[in-house]
C-alpha cells in the first residue's frame, strides 16, 4: 500500500514540505533556534523509548526531565558505530513497534562492517525535503527540471529505499516525475551517458567518483550532447581536482552536498560556495578525539544528532569518520544557518608523517589539478595516493596519452615537487 494514502502521514509530509523547505531562508536565527530546541526534545523523548538509548541513559542516570533543549545535549552519552553494530534489531526500534512498518537501511561499510538502522516513510520524505531545499538554492525544480540521478540502488541501501523502494515510487501516483531518470552507481558509465543523451538532463547528481568517470568519457568524445546546467556531487568527499575536472569537462557548475546514511543531508554549498549546515535537520558538535569542543577554524571530529525521524534515532552519534573545519563566518546568500569552512575527508584517508603530524586529504588531493592548470593540460585522468609506512608514500597516476604536452616526466617532476612541499 502507498504510505501516502494514509491521511495522517500525507498531512504530516505536506505540512513539512510547505513549512520546512524554506525555513533556512525565511526564519530568523531566534526562530530557527526555537525550532531546533523543540525538535531536539522530541527526538530525545523518542530515544528514551528505544532500548539502545534507554539502556545508555539509565546507565548514567539521565532522565527525560533533565533535558530542556540543545543546551543540555552534553548530558547525554555519545553513541558509536559499535553501539549500533552490537545492538540487536529489537534494541534499535521503539518498544512495542511492528518491524513491518519500518525498512532496514545500511551504510556502505567502506571503513569496515556496515551500520544498520531502521527508517520509515516520514523520515524518508523529510530527508527528501532536505534535498529539495538543496536544489532549490540553484533554481532547480524537483517537479519540472530534467534530472539524471546516479545512486546506490543496492538492496537495503538508503538510496534504494528512497528511489526504488518507498519514497519516490509513492510520489509517482500523485506527480508523474517523468522529469527524473535514475541509474545505479554500478551501471556501465558509457551506457549511462547514452541514456543521458536521449534524456537531455539539465541536472546530473551522483557520486564524485562516478561523475569523474563520466567526465573522462566526455573528454574522450563520448556524450557530446550531455550538457547539464548543474551537477550535484554527494556520497563521498569532493576534492578540488575532481571538482574542476568535472566542471571543465561538462562546462557546468558543480556543487557539493554533504551527508551520511545515518543522519541524511548534513550540509550543502550555497551559490556563494559556502557549506551551510542544515541545522534544522541536524545538530553538529565539533570535537577533538577526547570529545572536547573545538574552536572554529580547526579540524574537528563531528558528533551528529538528527532532529527528526521515528525509526532508529540518531542522537550524539560519533560514527561519521570525517574531519571537518567549523566556521564562525556569516554568509550573505540569505540563509541563516551556520557554516562549515571545509570538509577535510575521512580520518582514515589522512597521511601521518614521521613526526606525528596529520595531513588531511583536502591538503593533497587538489595538487594534480593545480599542476595541470600550471601546464594548461588535462593529461592526468586519475590518481591514487598510497602510504606504505611513515616514510614511504607512493603516488599512482593515469595519464591520457592523447595529450602530447607536457611530457610525462616533466609532469611527474612537477607533481613530485608539489607533493614534497606539502608532505616534506
Amino acid at each position: 500500500m502507498n504510505p501516502l494514502f494514509n491521511p495522517v502521514l500525507f498531512a504530516s509530509v505536506a505540512r513539512s514540505y510547505l513549512f520546512d523547505t524554506d525555513r533556512v531562508w525565511r526564519a530568523s536565527r531566534e526562530e530557527l533556534e526555537r525550532y531546533r530546541n523543540k525538535a531536539f526534545k522530541r527526538v530525545v523523548k523518542h530515544a528514551f523509548n528505544v532500548p539502545l538509548y534507554y539502556k545508555k541513559y539509565r546507565a548514567v542516570g539521565i532522565k527525560l526531565s533533565d533535558i530542556d533543549g540543545i543546551k543540555d545535549i552534553g548530558k547525554l552519552p555519545v553513541v558509536s558505530k559499535d553501539d549500533f553494530r552490537n545492538a540487536s534489531l529489537n534494541d534499535l526500534l521503539p518498544v512495542g513497534s511492528d518491524k513491518n512498518g519500518f525498512s532496514m537501511v545500511s551504510t556502505s561499510g567502506s571503513t569496515g562492517k556496515p551500520v544498520t538502522l531502521f527508517t520509515e516513510p516520514y523520515t524518508m520524505f523529510k530527508t527528501l525535503i532536505g534535498f529539495i531545499r538543496v536544489i532549490k538554492e540553484y533554481g532547480i525544480s524537483w517537479r519540472k527540471t530534467r534530472m539524471s540521478i546516479i545512486a546506490d540502488l543496492s538492496a537495503e541501501s538508503a538510496e534504494e529505499a528512497y528511489f526504488t523502494g518507498t519514497a519516490i515510487p509513492s510520489l509517482k501516483p500523485i506527480f508523474s516525475l517523468d522529469n527524473m531518470q535514475t541509474f545505479h552507481v554500478g551501471d556501465d558509465p558509457e551506457k549511462i551517458l547514452k541514456e543521458m543523451e536521449r534524456f537531455n538532463p539539465e541536472f546530473i547528481g551522483g557520486y564524485p567518483g562516478t561523475l569523474k568517470v563520466l567526465a573522462i568519457l566526455k573528454n574522450r568524445g563520448k556524450g557530446e550532447n550531455v550538457n547539464p546546467r548543474w551537477i550535484g556531487s554527494s556520497g563521498a568527499i569532493l576534492d578540488d581536482y575532481t571538482r574542476k575536472y568535472i566542471e571543465d569537462a561538462f562546462d557546468a557548475r558543480v556543487f557539493d552536498v554533504y551527508g551520511a546514511t545515518e543522519c541524511s543531508p548534513i550540509a550543502f554549498e550555497c551559490r556563494n560556495g559556502n557549506y551551510h549546515i542544515q541545522s534544522d535537520l541536524v545538530n553538529l558538535e565539533f570535537v577533538d578525539k577526547y570529545n572536547n569542543p573545538v574552536s572554529p577554524g580547526k579540524p574537528a571530529n563531528i558528533i551528529v544528532t538528527r532532529l527528526f525521524g521515528k525509526g532508529t534515532p540518531v542522537v550524539r552519534y560519533s560514527g561519521i569518520s570525517d574531519l571537518v573545519v567549523p566556521s564562525s563566518r556569516v554568509c550573505d546568500c540569505g540563509m541563516v544557518t551556520p557554516l562549515i569552512e571545509k570538509i577535510e575527508g575521512r580520518k582514515i584517508d589522512a597521511i601521518v608523517l614521521p613526526n606525528g603530524k596529520i595531513i588531511p586529504p583536502s591538503s593533497f588531493t587538489g595538487i594534480p589539478y593545480k599542476v595541470m592548470r600550471r601546464f594548461n593540460t588535462k593529461k592526468i585522468e586519475q590518481f591514487q595516493i598510497i602510504q606504505h609506512d611513515y616514510g614511504k608514500i607512493e603516488i599512482l597516476v593515469v595519464v591520457d596519452r592523447r595529450e602530447k604536452k607536457p611530457r610525462v616526466d616533466v609532469l611527474f617532476d612537477a607533481l613530485k615537487e608539489a607533493y614534497e612541499k606539502v608532505l616534506g
